[in-house]
């Protein structure tokens, strides 16, 4: 039997990544195409879908090319993409107005009204599970009625980015559950759209694409695209997953007790879940799963390695300077640093609030701060201090995350899962083993690969799917460092509620 391939679709904020692998899960061929972001205004960001297509061909066209396998070998393709961006789609199924992405800003007033209509937050958690953040598609969804009325009338259907691209490819239309649970008008439990929810918003039903599960087939390539791109004509194409979801899928997490906890920008904890969990207080995200029966639980904390980003920027100009006199990443140079201080920092602890903060604290108002300086600190000291604040905001989404399941062991990725010494931190805070996954680097796109091959008959469900991933580094909890860990934890944990008076005082006068 000859063997097969598979494609997978990350359409992600910066570019989309393209994936080939073979039915065993090796990649074989790659391909990253860049596209442009908008702001026309502060705190809005937009992005033309049009580009999304002209990268989706670049990189077919890339990966066909590298790749030397015969079309008709391969046996599916899927998709992944960033959440909760709004395309509104016309009559004629064309695009009206710009993407308004995950990012954008704009929509908290529809936010609160929402959530106002609907009885306050406890009420709105009872149609949804989960709030009307300002990312989720529901608030532009309002904000467009509200604001570009003209624009509204004139949509007749919306979609996410990754279900815009598989539109282009098959002609069909529809969403997958786990990008329609980030919309805010969807029943994560029941796993259907909220109509109670949608009625009370005043909107039509008319407008919410038919939801699917993300290993059911949506159509095949079209003739014209076969033409255009290489794959095959009929390829069949599977609904896909939400990139907030279905990375974590690539990552093997399929089963209750396994963590996901990813150090990029942002940082986040996931679990999968292998029933319907309720939300207290809306904390977590709640979207339903890349296969029937799974859920997935998801809590973000907004600057992690973006913190450490910002550190090293503004506070480690001289470690740079060294770094690149010694041919070196400067990313190492602190970690040396680092690591002439002690777990718990001597006492240094950081608060990595410079965005505010999502999760477990969703305030706009929080900020950054160094607690414990004394003369006797180092240098040393406040950058480990950074690293910790940064794993302790992780550990309070593991401790929530444990209400669900016992927490087991932990799959690391991002750029903080790069460094030995943040594995061990990780390790030691958690107590948990940390490993690093063989897939996690592709990201979505390698999820949508495990997709594609469960839609196509390869592996019969996605726990078997995952079992073509490999765990690359193991790293086990030192016992001699939680003692220090915990301490200065429990500080940590106290400092927002004693810095929550100071934060809304000056949000209040502008800083």
């Amino acid at each position: 039997m000859s063997k097969k391939y598979l494609i997978g679709l990350d359409i992600g904020t910066s570019g989309t990544k393209c994936i080939l692998a073979d039915d065993e899960g090796t990649v074989i061929a790659s391909s990253t195409q860049e596209y442009p972001l908008y702001t026309p205004k502060p705190g809005w960001a937009e992005q033309d879908p049009q580009d999304w297509w002209d990268a989706v061909v670049r990189g077919l066209k890339v990966i066909l090319g590298k790749a030397d396998v015969n079309p008709a070998d391969i046996a599916g393709l899927s998709y992944s993409g960033q959440m909760h961006g709004l395309v509104a789609l016309d009559e004629r199924l064309e695009v009206i107005r710009p993407s308004i992405l995950w990012c954008d800003q704009r929509t908290q007033a529809q936010c609160d009204w929402i959530t106002e209509r609907a009885g306050g937050l406890e009420g709105l958690l009872t149609y949804t599970n989960n709030q009307m953040l300002t990312g989720y598609t529901g608030g532009k969804i309002l904000w467009l009625r509200d604001e570009e009325p003209d624009n509204f009338a004139r949509m007749k259907v919306f979609v996410c980015p990754k279900d815009y691209i598989r539109f282009r490819m098959t002609g069909s239309v529809g969403i997958d559950v786990s990008d329609a649970s980030g919309t805010g008008f969807y029943d994560v439990k029941n796993r259907r759209w909220s109509d109670g929810l949608i009625e009370l918003a005043g909107l039509d039903k008319s407008i919410f694409p038919e939801a699917h599960e993300s290993t059911e087939l949506a159509g095949t390539v079209t003739k014209e695209v076969a033409a255009l791109t290489g794959l095959p004509e009929g390829l069949p194409c599977y609904y896909g997953g939400g990139d907030a979801v279905i990375q974590t899928t690539g990552a093997g997490l399929v089963k209750p007790g396994t963590l996901g906890v990813v150090i990029g920008t942002s940082g986040n904890v996931s679990m999968a879940l292998d029933k319907y969990e309720d939300n207290p207080h809306g904390d977590l995200q709640l979207f339903c799963g890349n296969e029937p029966g799974l859920w997935l639980a998801f809590g973000c904390t907004l600057t992690a390695g973006g913190a450490y980003r910002w550190y090293r920027d503004e506070l480690c100009k001289a470690e740079d300077i060294q770094a690149k006199a010694e041919g070196r990443n400067v990313y190492d140079v602190m970690g040396e640093l680092a690591e002439e201080s002690v777990p718990g920092a001597h006492g240094v602890v950081f608060t990595p609030y410079l965005t505010g903060e999502r999760c477990p604290y969703p305030d706009p108002n929080a900020r950054g701060s160094f607690y414990g300086l004394t003369l006797g600190t180092k240098k040393g000291d406040i950058t480990r201090s950074v690293m910790e604040g940064v794993t302790y905001s992780l550990r309070q989404l593991v401790d929530i995350m444990g209400s669900f399941a016992k927490n087991e062991k932990v799959y690391a990725s991002g750029g903080g899962s790069v460094s030995p010494l943040w594995r061990q931190m990780q390790a030691d805070i958690f107590n948990l083993p940390v490993y690093t996954m063989s897939a996690a680097s592709e990201g979505g796109a390698y999820g949508a690969i495990l997709v594609a091959g469960v839609g196509a008959g390869i592996w019969k469900n996605l726990g078997e799917a995952v079992k073509v991933i490999r765990a690359e580094t193991e790293t086990l909890p030192n016992p001699e460092n939680q003692a220090a860990y915990n301490d200065t934890y429990e500080i940590y944990g106290k400092l927002y509620h004693a810095l929550k008076p100071v934060y809304d005082a000056s949000a209040a006068k502008g800083y």
